[in-house]
């Protein structure tokens, strides 16, 4: 499974590339905003900034709802770095966009995706990534892991080649139920990561070792 980190943060993107078990970036205007990134040029250089640090794929999300807007911001991102994926929202016009730029060899990550239907159209109309926000479905009380095995049953039917990307990821059993029913790739906060590391009887047994150390070799 691949691990993306959900960010416009440059830090947080180095220290999860340092750790070594990165595999790409997604963004989206939210989290630029966050970052305090506004106006088109310094969008675009902070993509660049990100590109350059990771191996892997960066999602930059089209802020046009038309089809003609997203193809136009489609055609201007991909210039930025060839590990730009356009990510398209799902809606009628995302999904031409979709079928348009993939007819193109452009790559796509369809995003906002909440239902099964959802994902097939996108598959359907050439995705490389759809994007089911499984956390936003938890907090309407709708079982967000269900979504994912559902798309992965789907997929897996008739052999199509988008990877499910899942987003909305909150903390580590998310992530770890999304490898456990064969998602493709998470993208989650850096916290949910590093959480992995954790586990109390790792911490007993290094400070166990460390102190028979200590205490054969001061003699």
């Amino acid at each position: 499974m691949k691990f993306f980190i959900d960010t416009a943060n440059l830090k947080e993107i180095q220290e999860a590339y340092d750790l070594g078990v990165l595999d790409g970036v997604t963004t989206n205007p939210s989290l630029m905003a966050k970052e305090g990134i506004t106006g088109k040029a310094n969008v675009i250089a902070h993509y660049k900034a990100i590109c350059d640090i990771v191996d892997g794929d960066v999602s930059a999300e089209v802020i046009s709802t038309d089809l003609e807007g997203m193809l136009k911001e489609a055609s201007e991102l991909i210039e930025i770095d060839d590990k730009i994926v356009v990510k398209v929202p799902m809606i009628k016009d995302g999904v031409k966009a979709i079928k348009a730029l993939s007819d193109r060899g452009i790559r796509t990550n369809c995003t906002l995706v909440f239902s099964a239907g959802q994902a097939l159209l996108a598959a359907k109309a050439g995705a490389s990534y759809v994007s089911p926000f499984i956390g936003r479905l938890d907090d309407i009380s709708m079982d967000g892991m269900e979504l994912i095995e559902q798309i992965v049953g789907i997929y897996q039917n008739y052999g199509f080649t988008t990877e499910v990307l899942a987003a909305s990821v909150r903390h580590p059993v998310h992530l770890l139920k999304c490898a456990e029913l064969g998602a493709d790739v998470v993208t989650c906060p850096l916290s949910v990561i590093t959480s992995l590391l954790k586990h109390p009887l790792t911490d007993i047994g290094l400070e166990k070792f460390l102190a028979d150390y200590k205490k054969a070799n001061n003699n």
